[in-house]
Parts: structure tokens; sequence; C-alpha cells
């Protein structure tokens, strides 16, 4: 039986299972191969990699863990999971793994607004973090695309890297406090509904009218990428953009001996905050496992 798996090899995992090889641990990292950020050209916000492409950082950190010599990687999808005498398995297809310890990091998927021209521009000129996107649009024409009341808090953020522009889309009534917080920030509100993105990012109405962006930032509505949480009967918070695994301090779900880290379990992500979050799970597990019936 090994030591741990850990279920995802992005950057919340590969994070995780760093802290596992230093600590000489056998463990086996089983990932889909479909990162979050896949369509993003660039990551900005993580120390020591600003700039470089996802891919780039998440190659350089899977080579670098696989020179820890007690260290397997299967390219496969983790279809199910259970819990088993001493441990969890994990099935892939035509295997079945065991561990005594787990560890999720399958992230999350989003679900776009269905706005044509809209996905085309998914992590290229439509983003939803501002800090990982918001600089390199040089304080340019920004649009906020509404979809539920916590657009709000998107639309009064975004001034801070640029001209703001707030496409409430039908999404919901502004009240006249949040009228007046958007004036006092600069915001300029659009109530005519969004009909099509083209160009860069440019917006077209349906009145015919376009107004032309050089980024659109909106939120998605989330859901695990895997259903192996739920399969095992971890617990589940509710999110501003939808459901996430709970986790104490530790990054230990409700279910003994199960942790997890990134997007998987948090109501917000980013790489820095996926890696930090990789290295508590990974630090966690491995002590969870020293202080057993001790």
């Amino acid at each position: 039986m090994l030591d741990a798996i850990i279920v995802g090899g992005s950057y919340a995992g590969l994070s995780a299972a760093l802290q596992l090889a230093r600590a000489r641990r056998e463990i086996l990292v089983i990932d889909g191969g479909r990162r979050r950020n896949r369509f993003a050209e660039a990551s900005h916000g993580f120390l020591g990699q600003d700039g470089r492409a996802p891919g780039a950082i998440a190659d350089d950190a899977r080579a670098q863990l696989m020179a820890y010599p007690t260290v397997r990687w299967i390219d496969a999808q983790a279809e199910r999971s259970q819990a088993i005498a001493q441990g969890f398995a994990i099935e892939t297809p035509g295997a079945t793994h065991d561990a005594r310890r787990l560890i999720l990091a399958t992230g999350v998927v989003d679900a776009l607004p269905a706005i044509p021209g809209l996905a085309e521009r998914w992590g290229r000129s439509v983003f939803h973090c501002p800090y990982c996107h918001g600089y390199e649009l040089n304080k340019g024409r920004i649009g906020v695309l509404g979809i539920s009341p916590m657009s709000m808090h998107h639309a009064l953020m975004l001034p801070d890297w640029g001209e703001t522009t707030f496409f409430v889309n039908d999404a919901f009534a502004l009240d006249e406090t949040q009228i007046a917080q958007l004036r006092k920030r600069g915001v300029r509100i659009e109530h005519e509904p969004v009909a099509a993105i083209s160009g860069d990012a440019d917006v077209r109405l349906r009145d015919g009218r376009t107004i032309t962006l050089d980024g659109l930032f909106t939120m998605t509505q989330t859901q695990p990428a895997s259903p192996l949480a739920e399969q095992l009967g971890c617990a589940l918070e509710d999110g501003p953009a939808g459901p996430y695994i709970r986790t104490d301090m530790t990054k230990e779900t409700s279910v003994p001996g199960v942790f997890a880290c990134g997007d998987l379990a948090r109501a917000a992500g980013s790489v820095a905050f996926a890696v930090g979050d990789g290295a508590q799970a990974g630090v966690s597990a491995h002590r969870s496992l020293i202080f057993e019936g001790l």
C-alpha cells in the first residue's frame, strides 16, 4: 500500500506531492491532464514565475518532482474512489491503486455565460481574475459582464486596472446604494443587454451599439471537476461561484485521511493560492502518517 495518492497533477497537486516526496514517502500522482488555466497564454502574480506560460510552469514542476525516486505518475482519469481497510482505493481504467492517505487536487470546471463569442476568448481577452490579468491591460478600457449580484464585486474592483464599464446584462437590479458605490468608483453603468462579443473583447449590445474594450471580466459558475469527493462523502461549502470541498486549517476534509487543496477546496483560486494550498495539504498528510497510532 502506498503512503499517499494525489489525484490531480496541476499546481496544487504538484506542490502537495513535492512535500511528501521530500519526506521520502511512496506516492502516486494520477493526472487527467486538463489544467483549469490551459486557455491562458501567461500566468501572473506567482512569485518567481510572473509572465511565464502556465504549461511551462507545470512542466518544470513535474520534472523536478519526478527526480525524487519514491514518486510514480500515471496519466489517467481517476474514475472512482472508496474507503478500504487502512486507507483508500482509486480506480483508473484497468487498475486500482491503494494508499493510506488521499489528496484531492482535481480542480473545478467553469461554466461560462452563454454569450456568442465569449468562450472563444476565454483566458485570452476575457478573464475572471483582475490580479492575474488586469495589469497587462495597461489602464485601458475594461468591461465587467454581470451574471449575478456577485458581479458587483468585480465592477467595484476593476477601476484600479482601467476605465471600467459594468454591463448589468439583466443579471439583477441595481439598488440606489449600489449605483452610488459604482459612481464613486467611476464605473460607467450600461443596462442594455449584451448580444455578443467580437474583436478582441468588443461588446455588441442588443440595440446594435458596439463598445470597444481592451479586456472583459466575468465570473463563472464552477463545479468540482471530479466525482471522487462526492463518492467519498466529503462535505461541501457553498461559495460565490459554486460549491467547493470543506477543509479545516490543515486541508483535511470531513473524511479523515482525505485532504483537498487548490481550486477544489477554495472559494477563489490562483496559481499562487494553489501552490500554497498544496504545500499545506502535503505537509498535513505526512504529519498524519507520522502521528497515526502514537
